[in-house]
């Protein structure tokens, strides 16, 4: 018999965080079986860099990035962009980051996440691995420092998780990135959120679950965990109004062009719909 679910990508989590310590195999098992072809584990900090190649070394669905959380800038020794650009050069390594600016929490000096986001914007034009960025209450500066380092030379990117406004959506298609939608999406009161979602192109979207966080409806308050990509996956699907399959295959498409040095996997490229069409009613809707 066929296999007929949705192949979808988680392209964001954080398999080594010590919520799946007790069961990780279990975790990954249960992806693989809900139809989440690949997984990133993202890194936060490159003091636990090792404990997340090992995963991903010994997982053929399983990539990772190098880099530091703006939580961790502060905290963490401060690296440069050669150093992420050594680190990534692992054949495990896809992208780089999660880096940005988070002014909710603030957990480290806000100067200190700049340097930061600096030297991973300069590892991620050194490499040509997209950038991944974390943006909580700061969306003007990170678009601003996002364009002025796109000026000097282009790289590639996206906004994981994305929760800000339409401002920043636009700001960072415009650099020709990528949007990354979490189990948010699915919350009852992020009605704002999904507004903005349906005027992004879907040649633009990502989705992830930024597990053991943010687990969508319906386990929202529960542990987080890739399996559970699907039910964002359906939301979105929703509200682009096509199939859950159709989005799956788009979201997979993406994913491959924009983590380039990810494994090549049979996403269904035909995705019978018309890209460009759509687009253009992503932007009526938008204008």
């Amino acid at each position: 018999m066929l296999d007929d679910r949705p192949i979808l990508i988680d392209s964001h989590c954080h398999l080594d965080f010590p919520e799946f310590a007790a069961d990780r195999a279990a975790v990954i098992a249960r992806a693989q079986a809900a139809g989440v072809k690949l997984m990133v584990t993202i890194s936060t900090k490159l003091t636990e860099i090792k404990s997340i190649i090992d995963i991903a070394e010994a997982h053929e669905n399983i990539v990772c990035s190098v880099g530091i959380h703006p939580h961790e800038a502060g905290r963490q020794p401060a690296t440069n962009a050669a150093q992420l650009a050594e680190l990534a050069a692992h054949p495990k390594v896809v992208g780089i980051g999660e880096t940005g600016l988070d002014y909710f929490y603030e957990n480290s000096p806000r100067d200190a996440q700049k340097r930061n986001f600096q030297c991973h914007i300069e590892a991620a034009r050194e490499t040509g691995l997209p950038l991944i960025v974390h943006a909580r209450d700061a969306d003007t500066d990170i678009a601003d420092m996002l364009e002025a380092e796109m000026a000097k030379g282009a790289y590639s990117g996206l906004i994981h998780c994305f929760t800000a406004g339409a401002e920043l959506a636009e700001r960072a298609l415009d650099m020709g990135f990528y949007i990354s939608i979490s189990g948010i999406a699915t919350f009852k009161n992020a009605a704002d959120l999904r507004a903005v979602i349906k005027t992004i192109p879907l040649d633009r979207l990502l989705v992830e679950t930024d597990a053991p966080f943010l687990a969508p409806v319906p386990y929202r308050g529960k542990r987080n965990e890739p399996s559970f990509v699907v039910h964002t996956a359906t939301q979105l699907a929703e509200i682009k109004d096509i199939s859950l399959n159709q989005l799956a295959q788009v979201t997979s498409r993406n994913f491959l062009r924009l983590f380039s040095k990810a494994p090549r996997l049979d996403v269904g490229l035909n995705v019978g719909i018309d890209m460009d069409s759509d687009m253009d009613s992503d932007k009526a809707a938008s204008s």
